[in-house]
């Protein structure tokens, strides 16, 4: 599939996560290049249809920039209470939807809008698709301070820890600290290892988002947009966990 086609599919897949968007929504936006797409939908339905927004916030300067030369306002995230929606891209979305994000480096902002958030829509191309999490560096940021001691844990946890680099230098996040991605594949026992991430002090932030989103909107390289939603999934394998259940309530 050429990039032509692959455009014109994740620009069907991001006009599909836009009509679920409603005038008065606090909306959050993500990045990407499907995400542009999206954008650009939200442009159109504001000129076609006059979509108003009571506010959106955004995951990135680059998605900022695009919103705000379409004539939205862009808030921050800490000037909402809740998104009502948001709509953003994955670099890796398992069966049951679980996902990894953070490949850009913006981790801890998506984690933080997402978990703000009542509804989650993710706009993948098949490529993203995974049975499992695997295949794809687990990004975890690090405090400058004890990123040293961080690196040498899940070395010895056999986690295959390596930082991530800018040219040759460490790459710095927004928030002025560090990335170690870590290469164990697939993910061993995701859950279990966030919740490892989640109590290692000097740990800001990880890529694992784990029962946070709701649909998938998938562009397949036959022509066809596939719609997953999460409620779908629990019905065909009869799982659920609590956390499911109460999530952002």
């Amino acid at each position: 599939m050429d990039k032509q086609e692959q455009d014109r599919l994740k620009k069907e897949a991001a006009e599909k996560a836009a009509a679920a968007v409603k005038s008065g929504m606090i909306l959050g936006v993500g990045t990407g290049s499907t995400v542009a797409f999206f954008i650009d939908a939200l442009g159109k339905r504001k000129n076609e249809d006059g979509l108003k927004l009571k506010a959106v916030v955004t995951t990135s300067n680059r998605s900022k920039k695009q919103l705000e030369g379409l004539g939205f306002k862009v808030s921050e995230l800490a000037d909402i209470d809740q998104a009502d929606l948001t709509v953003d891209g994955a670099d890796w979305v398992a069966d049951n939807l679980d996902g990894i994000k953070g490949g850009g480096g913006a981790l801890t902002l998506e984690k933080n809008v997402a978990i703000n958030s009542k509804r989650i829509i993710w706009i993948v191309d098949e490529s993203k698709l995974v049975h499992r999490l695997s295949g794809f560096p687990l990004p975890v940021e690090v405090l400058p301070i004890s990123c040293e001691q961080n690196f040498k844990r899940f070395k010895q946890e056999g986690l295959k820890p390596q930082w991530r680099m800018d040219g040759d230098k460490r790459y710095i996040t927004h928030y002025g600290n560090y990335i170690i991605d870590l290469a164990a594949d697939p993910v061993p026992a995701p859950h279990g290892l966030a919740d490892y991430l989640d109590h290692t002090v000097g740990v800001v932030e990880h890529g694992l988002f784990l029962d946070m989103c709701d649909e998938v909107i998938i562009a397949h390289s036959d022509g066809t947009i596939e719609d997953k939603k999460i409620n779908e999934y629990i019905k065909n394998h009869f799982f659920y966990t609590s956390k499911n259940l109460s999530k952002r309530t």
